[in-house]
């Protein structure tokens, strides 16, 4: 008889190695090498079981947007904590950026300079820097968080400066569309940008885009980090 933890197990697997192969044929159809796109499993509102699931699967990496429920989840999964890599990218709050400097490896929703700069003065010394995107508005939406496009190269600068963090590149979550190039539309207004800030003397290499839905529209215009939560773990509750 399976018990449920291998049923889990089988079945987070089984999702994980759909989305691998949905990335490896997006790179192929755009010419990138299939290890140039990471992929994030986006665990917010999943148990700890399931992360422990991906896990044995071989998953290391986990998106959460809550700041208290990953910091639960976090401790509930203490002896994996050397192994695994937590990235926050959901909305900071000013209040809550202490216990992200201290427990996160990536912050992908750094949306104005004083958020960067908490997280800098709270990073323990004694921890590699904590990796941080800069979240861009690309759409415009009045509802979403990020930076204006125009604000980024002067954010970008400022934050890149700052001691025990390291700016590592950009973020978005567009507005949904429908259609593969209406898709890419606001990917590559994403790219543009970071190619522009690297024209200006800034090293980044980390672009954090696209999602179950538009993974393949965001590795054709170079995503190199997508976050993938519903089809690694099904539907949320």
């Amino acid at each position: 008889m399976t018990s449920p933890e291998h049923s889990l197990a089988r079945e987070i697997s089984a999702r994980l190695a759909q989305v691998h192969s949905r990335i490896a044929a997006a790179c192929t159809q755009g010419g990138r090498a299939a290890d140039s796109v990471h992929l994030l499993a986006v665990s917010k509102t999943q148990p700890a079981d399931a992360v422990r699931a991906a896990f044995a699967a071989g998953h290391r990496a986990f998106g959460e947007n809550y700041v208290q429920e990953a910091l639960d989840k976090i401790a509930a999964l203490g002896e994996l904590r050397a192994q695994l890599q937590w990235h926050l990218i959901g909305p900071l709050q000013s209040n809550k950026t202490r216990p992200v400097a201290e427990a996160f490896d990536w912050v992908h929703s750094v949306d104005r300079l004083k958020i960067a700069q908490r997280l800098a003065e709270q990073r323990p010394p004694g921890l590699p820097p904590l990796q941080l995107c800069l979240q861009v508005n690309v759409s415009g939406e009045a509802s979403k968080s990020g930076l204006a496009p125009a604000e980024v190269p002067e954010v970008a600068r400022a934050v890149a400066a700052l001691p025990r963090v390291r700016l590592r590149g950009l973020m978005s979550i567009p507005a949904p569309a429908q259609g593969f190039e209406a898709l890419r539309a606001p990917h590559r207004a994403l790219r543009e940008l970071l190619t522009a800030l690297n024209a200006q003397g800034l090293a980044l290499d980390t672009l954090s885009m696209g999602m179950s839905d538009d993974l393949e529209a965001a590795v054709a215009e170079g995503a190199t980090m997508v976050r993938v939560g519903t089809a690694v773990f099904g539907a949320r509750a």
